[in-house]
């Protein structure tokens, strides 16, 4: 495999929350923790998990929006971490970022050409011809009227205006884009239009995309390999088709259990059922993030907290007690094997 586009080493961000007035009232929000992850050129990684995870939070590190709390972010093997605005100015039309609501993301007082040529002019100086063609050229490529350069944000529909957001994402040629949940503020009608754009722009383009998103079907349908976050923590990543088909993490297993099956289909799924509450950011469990919530925790779990571990198949997972033996190592004997065996009859 090549070598990584872009990497998080140990990634932490936090947020200090409540009144500044009254320093014993503030609080730390830890909500992204020690992540490590790595993004290959040209591929798609899904990023999923419950709302509140962090996942949107690690998106906006990875291209610097957040300044990191702790950790190290690599891109093409260089440190950005810490660069300056002037430092980071030629690396930033390299990443970009799609927002979530198109509504939002679009400064309504600007036509859809000064929105979309505004970065043409920061980064490569161009000219208003020049970006006025480029701009008509970007908004064939996806999938709209260059006739629709003049009009207003207000003017479009959802499906559109997030169009019209991939297009100023494109305008800089980037290498990695992220999407953050690209499509779960529009229709489910226009939904597949987007994801549609998205799979053609990446093949005409060589785009790499990280895809941020809690509906797991679309995951499924766009991603080749997948990361899982609980709680500000990554607990499983590899080949997308590998984690639904056999999840590691108990709870992985959970969240594809959620997923509908149709009533048609010959498969049957067991519903698993999370007890508790999710944790609060502010006061995260000690040992292993899910353990309040795992019907399999031990007192290991409790006091000890997994890192990622490769199982031999391409999939990491960070669970002292997979639900899938890891595929080089013999099974073990003793209340661990027999614990393993257990989740895997009942998973």
């Amino acid at each position: 495999m090549s070598a990584p586009l872009l990497e998080a080493v140990e990634v932490s961000k936090d947020f200090t929350v409540g009144r500044s007035l009254f320093p014993g009232a503030r609080r730390t929000v830890h909500a992204v923790d020690r992540v490590s992850l790595q993004v290959f050129p040209g591929e798609t990684l899904g990023l999923v998990g419950e709302s509140g995870c962090g996942k949107s939070t690690l998106g906006r590190c990875l291209v610097r929006l957040y300044d990191v709390t702790s950790g190290q972010i690599r891109f093409e093997g260089r440190d950005i971490t810490r660069l300056g605005p002037r430092e980071l100015r030629p690396v930033r039309r390299h990443l970009q970022m799609v927002f979530q609501d198109p509504y939002a993301s679009l400064n309504p007082r600007r036509r859809v050409a000064d929105i979309i040529a505004e970065p043409l002019r920061v980064h490569f100086k161009m000219r208003s011809a020049a970006a006025g063609e480029r701009v008509r050229e970007l908004l064939r490529l996806v999938g709209l009227s260059p006739d629709h350069a003049n009009r207003f944000p207000h003017e479009f529909s959802g499906g559109q205006r997030q169009r019209i957001g991939v297009a100023r994402a494109l305008a800089l040629e980037p290498r990695l884009i992220v999407a953050d949940e690209p499509v779960s503020a529009l229709d489910v009608s226009i939904q597949a239009q987007i994801i549609n754009l998205f799979a053609d722009l990446q093949e005409r383009l060589g785009l790499t995309y990280i895809i941020v998103a809690h509906d797991l079907s679309v995951i499924r349908q766009v991603s080749n390999r997948t990361a899982v976050m609980y709680l500000g923590s990554i607990v499983e990543t590899g080949p997308t088709d590998l984690i639904y088909s056999a999840p590691a993490h108990p709870y992985t297993a959970a969240l594809i259990s959620a997923v509908p099956v149709p009533e048609m289909s010959s498969r049957r799924r067991e519903r698993i059922v999370l007890t508790g509450d999710v944790p609060s950011p502010m006061a995260p469990p000690p040992g292993c993030r899910f353990h309040p919530r795992c019907r399999f925790a031990t007192e290991l779990c409790r006091q000890d907290r997994p890192k990622l571990q490769p199982l031999g198949d391409g999939r990491e997972v960070a669970c002292h007690y997979p639900l899938v033996a890891p595929a080089a190592a013999p099974a073990e004997a003793g209340p661990s094997a027999a614990l393993a065996e257990r989740r895997l009859g009942s998973a």
